[in-house]
């Protein structure tokens, strides 16, 4: 377990203390609890204090205060976000979660707050892998994502894809040679690549899958989408959203050119 997926653990048992079945719409005045994962940096992590921080953190305290509401945070594994949103445990998701048109049969998306960015593929070094030709390989994906859906149709027929639970397993899995190659979202990908010290490559042209990342809510709160993305492009003309960027992401993609 790494380290942070040990301080994740002290923030998971907290969403079952929320009632299990709350189902009214969100209105003026009530406290809004937003869900995270809480292990996807920069987007989201547990920071050395054992706090919640990152992009989405900074920007969902920024948004909040903005649009005038109550917000709390909670720490959820990523495979059981929606199930949990739909249950009523929560009333919106910020987790690095891209727009699909799949998700959107079941939940309701914000404008998006960042823009869709390459997913990145990463192997060991020196591995010359024709990713046009793939057979026989172990392919890793962190499950429940976008980039497991692409490489279940793409690769699935001739290689094995191996699913985790986090983003950090799959890193190490790759790390310790048991995948042959990650596909993950490029941003999370790259410190990791960068910190390998020329253990680990990147292969082949990036891949854009799905939209880009917005805030997820029940489809019937559109009192509470609309707070949201009211408060959404106030930031963003502001200058607001580019600087949290700026911040974590360095090089972009900027809603301001």
């Amino acid at each position: 377990m790494t380290k942070n997926m040990k301080k994740l653990a002290l923030f998971s048992g907290s969403i079952f203390l929320a009632a299990a079945l709350f189902t009214s719409p969100v209105t003026a005045g009530d406290e809004v609890r937003i869900a995270t994962e809480g292990a996807y940096a920069p987007y989201n992590y547990v920071d050395d204090n054992g706090k919640l921080a990152g992009y989405e953190i900074d920007l969902g305290n920024a948004l909040c205060k903005e649009a005038g509401l109550t917000c709390t945070w909670i720490a959820n594994e990523w495979d059981s976000l929606i199930p949990n949103l739909l249950a009523g445990n929560y009333d919106a998701i910020m987790a690095g979660m891209s727009v699909t048109e799949e998700r959107k049969k079941s939940i309701k998306f914000s404008e998006e707050y960042y823009p869709v960015a390459p997913s990145l593929y990463a192997a060991a070094a020196g591995n010359k892998l024709d990713l046009s030709a793939l057979k026989g390989k172990k392919i890793g994906v962190q499950g429940a994502t976008i980039q497991a859906a692409f490489a279940e149709k793409t690769y699935g027929a001739d290689n094995t894809i191996l699913s985790f639970e986090t983003f950090d397993q799959s890193v190490a899995d790759l790390m310790a040679g048991n995948i042959d190659i990650l596909l993950a979202d490029g941003d999370p990908l790259q410190p990791v690549v960068e910190a390998s010290k020329g253990g680990l490559a990147f292969i082949g042209e990036g891949v854009r899958i799905g939209g880009g990342n917005a805030i997820g809510m029940r489809p019937k709160d559109a009192k509470l989408a609309q707070q949201f993305n009211d408060a959404l492009a106030s930031l963003k003309a502001k200058g607001t959203v580019d600087t949290l960027i700026k911040k974590y992401f360095k090089n972009g993609p900027f809603y301001s050119k």
